[in-house]
């Protein structure tokens, strides 16, 4: 039977995530079909149809779906999952919600952000914030799967899959909207960031960040990450986290100011292609991964160069 990929989109478009995610679900074998759940999401499904790799694309357009509860989006793949040997997605913060709901209605274990396909039923997968490679054969006859998809490659255009209208499950009324407060930015998100300037505890202020940091990604074209202990100090809003707690990124180039390089903080850049370092510490752990490592104090050194990027 089939795989079933759960779309990232915000109705108007696909993420990369899905692209991504679609890669290893090819990997697996056999036909992939692609659900995209929402409202309005008709472009999100014409352009999940032009994937490389896909089949068949399901669309469920109702306004249950508009704003991804979990409840009625795994009552909806649930409804779906018959037909299906593998129910899979990007472990993005979405799948990471609806998921584990998923695979507790079919009664199946979950397989979390796996990193390689090794056979159809086997998959490399990080434990121990990444400094250990876990093998898991599932035996679940429904297996449910998030991929970690900063370790695979994004599917091409290509493709010419039929879009169908599917039936919407009934939505169990666990959970309502109440709101939602969107930070906007011009700058690219960090899961598709092909470079991010990221600061660490070091940066000491918000105002820090707005004056060292963000000029250089501006300047870069680059997004904006913090580790773990910027933003619980509250130097960095929750979304620009990177780490095992935050977004596991792996851009081109990663540029670290400021950050010592813990663990939780290594688990989520160090797939990076470039990672390039500005710290006083020559001590710091986060040398030990960098391409590039600059001992210098980050106040001096940043604004030098931010100006010579600017020349």
């Amino acid at each position: 039977m089939p795989t079933l990929l759960l779309a990232d989109h915000d109705n108007a478009t696909l993420k990369d995530s899905t692209n991504k995610a679609l890669t290893a679900a090819t990997q697996i074998g056999g036909e992939v079909h692609i659900l995209v759940a929402g409202q309005n999401a008709k472009p999100a499904a014409e352009a999940a149809a032009k994937l490389q790799g896909v089949t068949k694309v399901l669309l469920a357009d109702d306004d249950s779906y508009a704003h991804d509860l979990a409840e009625p989006l795994a009552a909806l793949i649930v409804s779906l999952a018959p037909a299906y040997d593998v129910l899979i997605a990007a472990a993005t913060t979405r799948s990471k919600n609806v998921m584990p709901r998923v695979a507790a209605l079919l009664d199946v274990m979950q397989v979390s952000e796996i990193t390689k396909v090794i056979a159809p039923d086997t998959y490399e997968r990080p434990i121990y914030a990444g400094n250990a490679i876990q093998t898991v054969k599932s035996k679940d006859a429904k297996k449910v799967i998030t991929v970690r998809t900063s370790t695979f490659g994004a599917a091409g255009e290509g493709g010419s899959a039929a879009v169908e209208d599917v039936k919407t499950a009934e939505n169990p009324g666990l959970s309502t909207f109440v709101g939602e407060d969107m930070a906007k930015s011009d700058r690219p998100e960090l899961t598709s960031a092909k470079i991010i300037v990221s600061g660490g505890r070091a940066m000491q202020s918000r105002e820090n960040f707005a004056k060292y940091i963000e000029p250089l990604a501006d300047k870069l074209g680059a997004g904006v990450g913090a580790s773990r202990a910027a933003v619980d100090a509250g130097y960095a809003p929750n979304d620009w986290q990177v780490g095992q707690t935050g977004k596991v990124v792996a851009p081109e180039l990663y540029i670290a100011i400021g950050i010592s390089g813990a663990i939780q903080h290594l688990a989520g850049m160090k797939d990076s292609k470039v990672i390039v370092a500005i710290n006083k510490d020559e001590d710091a752990p986060i040398f030990q991964v960098a391409d590039y490592g600059l001992v210098a104090d980050l106040y001096q050194a940043v604004p030098e160069l931010t100006e010579a990027l600017g020349k």
